[in-house]
């Protein structure tokens, strides 16, 4: 089985230019992790997720220091969440964004996906054109469905 087979041709997505506040708010609407980004051109530019929104509301350093017990002043948290208001999603989103072809099997899609610790890859087909999105659980499901006795 492919990954065209299963994966969501309806894509949700955000602009760069949008509003991090309104993207989030995206998010949480629809109770997904991430959306990918697409300019004016129709081209795929980035991924907007809730790990970056994170990543700018916690100190930079704190992956570095592993199990280390962190509890920044709530006022600098609000104010971080406040900010949001005024970046748009280019600010925040993940530029390099590892894809998948349309016509990759199920099994190098979960492959991929635990390799490069993907929870959902942009799918493009031959000319480069984002054509849908495939989650890990779509893969899981699919797998399932294909092996289950």
């Amino acid at each position: 089985m492919k990954v065209k087979e299963i994966m969501t041709k309806e894509i949700v997505s955000v602009k760069p230019e949008d509003n991090a506040k309104e993207a989030l708010g995206l998010l949480f609407k629809m109770r997904i992790s991430g959306l990918p980004v697409i300019d004016s051109k129709g081209k795929l530019v980035g991924m907007f997720t809730e790990k970056d929104v994170l990543r700018h509301i916690l100190p930079s350093y704190l992956e570095k220091v592993g199990r280390f017990v962190y509890e920044e002043n709530p006022k600098s948290i609000k104010k971080k969440f406040q900010d949001l208001v005024n970046l748009s999603v280019a600010k925040l989103m993940r530029r390099e964004v590892v894809t998948i072809d349309e016509n990759t099997t199920l099994c190098e899609a979960a492959r991929l996906m635990l390799t490069q610790k993907l929870r959902r890859a942009p799918v493009l087909n031959k000319e480069g054109k984002m054509v849908g999105i495939v989650a890990r659980g779509d893969v899981l499901k699919a797998l399932t469905g294909e092996y289950s006795v």
